[in-house]
Order: C-alpha cells, then sequence, then structure tokens
C-alpha cells in the first residue's frame, strides 16, 4: 500500500439506513428518544422530516470506521473528531468518503491524517471530521 496526500480514500456504502438498525441500537444503547424508532413521533416534531426516523449519531459515525477499517485495518485508528450538521434518515442510501490531508512519522509509525464525511447524494455532507489513521505500510 502506498499512501500520498489527497489520496482518497475507498468509499464504503450503506445502500439503505434501516430502521429495524435504528429499533435494535436504541434498545442497546438504552435510549429512550422514539425520533430512533417512532415515526409518528417524529412526524410530530416541526422538523419537516415527515415519518422517516433519524439515525443514532453513532450508527453514522460507524459507517465511516467501517471506510477506515476496510482502508487500513481494524487496529488502524488512532483518533476522530466529528460534526453532526445534518441527521441520517431511514431509507437513505449513504456512503462514506475520506481524503488524506497529511502524513507523518511518529516513532515507529506511519500515519495519516483524513478529512473523512459520510454523504447523501441530493443533502451533501451529512457527517464530518477527522481520524488519524496508523498505515500498514512505511512512508515513501
Amino acid at each position: 500500500m502506498s499512501v500520498a496526500v489527497g489520496d482518497r480514500i475507498p468509499e464504503w456504502v450503506m445502500d439503505s439506513v434501516t430502521p429495524e438498525r435504528m429499533r435494535t441500537m436504541a434498545a442497546i444503547l438504552r435510549d429512550p428518544n422514539p425520533i430512533h424508532w417512532d415515526r409518528d413521533a417524529v412526524n410530530a416534531l416541526p422538523l419537516g422530516l415527515g415519518q422517516r426516523t433519524i439515525n443514532q449519531g453513532p450508527l453514522g459515525l460507524s459507517y465511516m470506521i467501517n471506510m477506515l477499517h476496510a482502508w487500513a485495518g481494524p487496529d488502524a485508528i488512532r483518533r476522530i473528531v466529528m460534526r453532526f450538521p445534518q441527521v441520517v434518515l431511514d431509507g437513505e442510501r449513504v456512503v462514506a468518503r475520506g481524503e488524506v490531508s497529511a502524513l507523518r512519522q511518529e516513532q515507529d509509525v506511519s500515519l495519516a491524517e483524513c478529512r473523512i464525511w459520510l454523504e447523501h447524494a441530493e443533502r451533501g455532507v451529512l457527517l464530518e471530521g477527522t481520524a488519524t489513521v496508523a498505515l500498514p505500510c512505511p512512508l515513501s
């Protein structure tokens, strides 16, 4: 694997964010907020989202973690900082993307600083942040 500043990280796609996963995650997290599992509750709010449940932030983040794991390995992530400017809704197709913004050597570890984001075709960037990733190869 050869990595350079400006390289794109191979994208990771979630073809459809499902309300069943949101319900399961709400139970695991003991999250009582009905916006993650009750379409009527979401519809009653003045958000203009209709009857679409809202994905939990950790689930959206997990799509970007899956992308980084697929690219650099399951033990590669050293740090992630995220912003959640928009919500992810049930039924949406979202794509995790990233780009290498800097490279550095720290002791015996090659590190890539990356911009990462979760994107929807019509609504644009839903989540965004940065990640520090240990590379499985030395810097050239």
